[in-house]
């Protein structure tokens, strides 16, 4: 499952993440977390080919319930969410690759050589008229976050959330009141802007951006004149480093790992779910199951290999659901269900009482500027 918000598959590889260029102080810590990378790897497959490490079965039973009773019982408070496509779908999103109403299968008016182009980054410096097109119709400020959003706050609020790693673009996730210490926006955000110039590379902001797009201008460098774009990555870039080195903090540490609407095909971010200890359960809410062990990737100890329906399994748990129906599901097991929908009401009225406001304003504005253009100015008097 993968929609708009979330970026199609990466090719980079780990080794070959390096720093923003302004931040020179990260080299240390890309090249860090490079190596320790390569470590992980060569730990996985040791222990996944020699049968190492300890597996206790944390979960009385593979079901929902059993996941609500085990976050009930006050032994989860480093939960990590991670989370792609399906999470913004019922927000009004559309997907990428669902036949006749895929995004891909929608850009045809744009002329490329082939659909993928419109994230390629080499392409984009060619021709950026089709990207920023596109971003005018999916930008952020258009849509509300949904349910699932809101059950991620509700785990930050209740002292449950440790981290959330997204795979999305729209920055939902900050709109429903996860902060920047809570996210790890793996494939990048609208949030920010840089110019592309490695000589420049000057920030701009989500407002900026939003205005030279809707006044279909291309964005350009006030500086140097090199275009801008937003910080999500495209192909042919490389991931954030938060991204490496967060991870190495926060999984050894995760006491449950929620899997949500997302295929888990996308590396290097499909490989964070076997990050986690052999003990810790995995729950998936989704469409259909993702991440299932592959006998190869399994050995060289790629995809975690979730395991939800043979014989040894004895941590994942499969919830084949809309992402939304899931979480009211848990939430309902965990008694916020009622919580949780006064909580999606109240935002959802905020956001749209503050659109109404900002719109009422614009009006004026434009009103105002219309109205002092049609006066004349009064001749000067000859003396």
């Amino acid at each position: 499952m993968s929609d708009a918000s979330e970026l199609p598959k990466k090719e980079e590889k780990e080794e070959e993440v390096t720093p923003e260029p302004e931040e020179q102080s990260d080299d240390s810590s890309g090249e860090e977390a490079a190596g320790e990378t390569e470590m992980d790897f060569l730990r996985n497959l040791f222990s996944s080919t020699l049968g190492l490490g300890s597996a206790d079965k944390v979960l009385d039973e593979l079901t929902l319930d059993a996941v609500a009773r085990y976050i009930k019982s006050g032994k989860c408070k480093n939960i990590i969410c991670m989370v792609g496509a399906g999470i913004s779908t019922s927000a009004g999103i559309p997907d990428f690759r669902s036949p006749g109403t895929g995004l891909y299968a929608n850009l045809r008016k744009y002329d490329l050589p082939y659909p993928e182009a419109i994230f390629q980054i080499d392409y984009f410096k060619k021709h950026p008229e089709p990207f920023f097109a596109l971003a005018k119709e999916l930008y952020p400020g258009q849509f509300k976050p949904t349910i699932c959003h809101y059950f991620m706050k509700l785990l930050k609020d209740k002292g449950h959330l440790r981290r959330c790693y997204t795979q999305n673009i729209d920055t939902l996730e900050r709109v429903a009141g996860l902060e920047g210490e809570d996210l790890i926006e793996a494939h990048g955000t609208f949030y920010t802007s840089h110019c592309v110039s490695f000589c420049c590379r000057k920030e701009y902001n989500l407002d900026w951006m939003k205005d030279k797009i809707f006044s279909d201008d291309i964005p350009r460098c006030d500086k140097c004149n090199s275009l801008v774009k937003p910080d999500i990555v495209f192909f042919g870039e490389n991931l954030p480093v938060r991204f490496f080195t967060s991870m190495k903090m926060d999984f050894p540490c995760c006491d449950l790992l929620i899997v949500m609407g997302t295929s888990l095909q996308v590396q290097p971010f499909a490989g964070l779910v076997g990050r986690v200890s052999k003990s810790c359960p995995r729950l998936l809410i989704n469409m259909e199951k993702a991440g299932q062990a592959d006998p190869l990737f399994g050995l060289l100890g790629f995809g975690g290999g979730m395991d939800f329906d043979s014989d040894k399994a004895y941590r994942d748990v499969a919830h084949i659901s809309t992402c939304d129906e899931g979480c009211l599901a848990l939430a309902e097991l965990l008694g916020w269900k009622e919580e949780l929908e006064e909580l999606v009401k109240q935002e959802h009225a905020r956001i749209d009482s503050q659109d109404r406001k900002e719109k009422a304003s614009g009006s004026k504005g434009a009103a105002a500027k219309a109205s002092s253009a049609s006066v004349a100015p009064e001749p000067e008097k000859e003396e």
